[in-house]
């Protein structure tokens, strides 16, 4: 496991609508306020920037789901070209549903152009009509995904001429540039079944899990080191965790009780819960009515609750 202090990002809001957790301004919102909070991340010491991947959902799940689904790579360069050093990351791309050299074209091409800040967050998918849609195996999809992720550790290499070959892919003497502007792009691995964690302890640099409360997290972390220690890999890996919903402040309007509301020093109280279990990021969500007051709880968060999460 990798050391340091508590790092957080966010997942962008805009960019994906889900009945779930999106707000009721955010149907409204623009390109102007999905930069104006990106630039706010930016400016305010956010670790990474985050973008979901849905290529088409089916009308069954768009209740919940929704269809507003924004492209993830053509999302974080839009937001690289007006940010300076905030990371750029895809959470989750489903690789699976494409061939690992378009992916590899098109998150290379995006981390030669933002100078080294991208993290590639992958994920096996949930929606069988999207693979269907694209000619992808989805009850296949957890082998696809591991070769995939073998796939685009070599595509994604320093090589202009990547070699590959599995079961599904084999790709060799095919040239492209540019290539990434990291040595090893990080490749975080999203999702908390277990063959998520057992998918990220053996090929990971990071691992995304996806709606694991606060006591369930322990054991996940336990589970990864002991898979890793296993198979004889030394490398640290980075353990995320999503955050409950916050309000910095006391809210004058019902948030939901699952938000985490109040002063600063208890809301850094309660998240300093996650490194003492063996978190090192976690992704953070605020409540809000506009972009205005989004903002302003990011800049909140970012001045009086930061700095007091400790290492």
């Amino acid at each position: 496991m990798t050391t340091g202090p508590l790092s957080y990002g966010m997942q962008l809001p805009i960019q994906s609508q889900s009945a779930i957790f999106a707000e009721g301004w955010e149907a409204a919102a623009t390109p102007v306020d999905l930069a104006e909070i990106a630039r706010t991340a930016d400016r305010t010491g956010f670790a990474y920037l985050a973008s979901c991947d849905h290529v088409a959902i089916p009308r069954r799940l768009a209740d919940v789901m929704g269809t507003v689904w924004y492209d993830p790579v053509a999302t974080l360069a839009f937001l690289a070209g007006i940010t300076e050093r905030v990371l750029l990351m895809s959470h989750v791309a489903v690789v699976g549903l494409r061939h690992p050299l378009v992916t590899a074209k098109q998150y290379a091409t995006l981390d030669h152009l933002c100078g080294g800040r991208l993290i590639l967050g992958v994920g096996a998918g949930h929606v069988p009509e999207e693979f269907e849609a694209l000619g992808a195996d989805f009850d296949g999809r957890g082998g696809l995904l591991d070769e995939t992720v073998d796939a685009l550790r070599a595509a994604l290499g320093p090589e202009e001429y990547p070699e590959f070959a599995g079961e599904r892919y084999a790709f060799s003497g095919l040239g492209q540039l540019p290539r990434p502007a990291q040595e090893r792009v990080p490749l975080w691995v999203g999702g908390s079944s277990p063959a998520a964690v057992r998918r990220a302890a053996l090929r990971g640099d990071g691992w995304l899990p996806q709606g694991d409360p606060r006591d369930r997290l322990p054991a996940q972390i336990a589970r990864l080191g002991e898979l890793r220690e296993a198979a004889g890999i030394a490398e640290p890996i980075v353990v995320g965790a999503i955050a409950e919903p916050l309000y910095v402040g006391d809210p004058g309007w019902p948030v939901g009780r699952r938000t985490l509301s109040g002063k600063p020093e208890a809301l850094a109280e309660s998240l300093r819960a996650y490194p003492a279990m063996g978190v090192h990021q976690i992704q953070v969500r605020f409540r809000s009515r506009s972009r205005d007051e989004l903002t302003d709880q990011m800049a909140a968060f970012a001045a009086e609750v930061a700095p007091l999460l400790g290492a």
